[in-house]
């Protein structure tokens, strides 16, 4: 378990590629199981353990993920989530620069539930929802661009969808554009850090999550 942030109120931990947040139809073990095991034996805990799904990423994407430890920790951080009082942080990898090196991107978004893919308008349609990120270009290697991207709202493959429609497909997204996927399966796009008001403490909490272990990653000279 690669923790980024624990108290007795809540834990961040740092999700790989491939893993799930939360069981689904696959039946894989989810990360929230796996939290659980973690906080039994380390705490000794007797019985079940609480953990909160607070927000999940797709399953190709790496990074900081926050699970809540009580229900009074759960309620508050859904709370903090859904009022959109909480900084998220992504990093991407395009072959693709952005045309601006930064800008805001403002889209209407339709999810389609059969293919499990959403879809970016420039104008408002039936069924979609508004999407906004910030994004900043923030580095280069030879053949690829790292991307900062901030996201002001929580839609369903929000940032995959947004960058593939300004032609800045992620690389490995086979599913919004790019030429191939990646050896390992995943998508160069992960959650770079969090930063929110603690649930009980009352104080600003950021994690950061370390890159993948990955050559593609380490060549842009970042930490």
């Amino acid at each position: 378990m690669d923790v980024l942030y624990e108290d007795n109120h809540i834990i961040i931990v740092n999700k790989h590629s491939g893993e799930i947040v939360q069981g689904d139809k696959t039946g894989d073990k989810p990360l929230s199981e796996m939290v659980k095991e973690y906080i039994k034996e380390k705490y000794a805990k007797p019985g079940n353990v609480f953990c909160g799904v607070v927000h999940r990423l797709d399953r190709p994407v790496a990074g900081a993920v926050v699970f809540a430890r009580t229900s009074k920790a759960l309620s508050r951080l859904n709370e903090t989530f859904r009022n959109g009082e909480v900084k998220k942080t992504y990093w991407a990898i395009s072959s693709n620069c952005p045309a601006e090196p930064q800008g805001t991107l403002t889209n209407w978004i339709v999810r389609k539930e059969a293919q499990n893919k959403s879809y970016a308008y420039d104008h408002e349609v039936p069924g979609s929802k508004k999407a906004i990120l910030n994004y900043k270009v923030i580095a280069h290697s030879d053949r690829y661009h790292l991307i900062e991207v901030e996201l002001l709202t929580g839609r369903h493959h929000q940032i995959r969808c947004q960058l593939s429609a300004i032609g800045c497909p992620i690389k490995g997204d086979l599913k919004y554009g790019s030429k191939r996927s990646n050896p390992d399966g995943s998508i160069s796009l992960m959650a770079r850090s969090v930063e929110f008001m603690h649930p009980v403490k009352k104080e600003i909490i950021k994690a950061v999550a370390p890159l993948p272990e990955d050559k593609l990653w380490q060549a842009f000279g970042v930490e």
